[in-house]
């Protein structure tokens, strides 16, 4: 099997397809859901440069919305976490409850048949699967469904006992597709994670692509971090386990050329006692993933140039790329 046309990677129409056919119709990762726990709390973010927000209501129900306002299109809350009574709009300072009702349009003047119960906040879907929080604008089919393996490969993990430490955003100038192609499959791992290289057993590193998920093992040496499963779920999130917890990523398109990784850590033990140890885990993720950006803006750069004709995908170390491959295409095509 040939790698994708560059041109899907580089295109900005390629980029407008694909907010349309995966990222309005799929499920997205907003990270823990204790950041929802109470009322009035929220996370806000964007999907691909859709606004959306979720919160917990004061009646205790989970609730999600386009992060817009119904008068003019401004945001209404910034990207990230915060607790609010009332959602205002900073334009022209329309109010709404939690619930998503409009209770106020200060100095709006008379407009015959202007009721403010026709101007709710446009509702989306939100959903808590295991300890995460999930949202989606026009889902095409359940979390559950869409989670695919991913609810047996995850099953004996206590996942949803473990608690959040912190939340890192990476951004760097290369397309979400050359990351993730990148992130499926362990051949790079020789020529661009040396470190990591030695502490794992590569000629054992094995991926299988199953439904709606790349499994990567490789059984660890000493001094590893990684317990030695990494795991990558469509369209676009990840999760990788460590002794003592775990990390997840969204990895989220800002344009065509350019991306941002939300990444969360969650660990067993929060106490001071292992703060120090928490902190290093962190650090040391984080250096693994740094290490992929220069390659991939390197590919972008080469895929932009128009000097790269497709070549061929290895049968044994990218499964995961020509499974991720074949779904970008099946969603793209005209």
């Amino acid at each position: 099997m040939l790698n994708l046309d560059p041109r899907l990677y580089t295109a900005l129409e390629s980029f407008a397809r694909e907010r349309e056919r995966i990222f309005l119709r799929t499920w997205q990762l907003l990270g823990p859901a204790a950041q929802v726990a109470e009322a009035g709390q929220y996370v806000a973010a964007e999907l691909a440069g859709a606004k959306v927000l979720a919160l917990r209501g004061r009646d205790g129900t989970l609730r999600a919305f386009r992060n817009v306002c119904r008068h003019r299109g401004a945001r209404l809350l910034p990207e990230g976490t915060g607790r609010c009574n009332l959602i205002r709009c900073t334009y022209h300072n329309w109010a709404y409850d939690l619930d998503g009702t409009l209770k106020t349009a200060p100095w709006f003047g008379e407009e015959p048949g202007f009721d403010l119960a026709d101007w709710p906040l446009e509702p989306i879907f939100a959903e808590i699967w295991r300890g995460l929080l999930f949202v989606a604008i026009a889902p095409e089919e359940t979390l559950t469904r869409q989670l695919g393996a991913t609810v047996d490969e995850l099953a004996d993990e206590p996942i949803e006992s473990f608690g959040h430490e912190r939340t890192e955003r990476l951004v760097f100038d290369a397309n979400w597709k050359i990351y993730t192609d990148n992130f499926v499959e362990g051949y790079h791992i020789p020529g661009i994670h040396p470190t990591f290289f030695q502490a794992i057993d590569f000629e054992k590193f094995e991926t299988s692509a199953h439904d709606n998920l790349v499994r990567m093992t490789a059984p660890p040496r000493d001094g590893l971090f990684y317990r030695g499963k990494w795991l990558w779920m469509w369209p676009n999130w990840t999760l990788s386990l460590f002794e003592g917890g775990m990390n997840t990523s969204r990895i989220n398109p800002l344009s065509h050329q350019r991306t941002e990784l939300i990444y969360n850590f969650y660990f067993a033990d929060l106490s001071d006692a292992t703060k120090a140890k928490r902190d290093d885990t962190i650090a040391r993720n984080l250096d693994v993933v740094r290490e992929d950006f220069g390659i991939c803006l390197d590919t972008h750069k080469n895929y932009e140039s128009g000097g790269y004709r497709p070549g061929p995908l290895s049968p044994r170390h990218e499964q995961g790329v020509a499974w991720f491959q074949a779904r970008i295409a099946e969603a793209l095509k005209d």
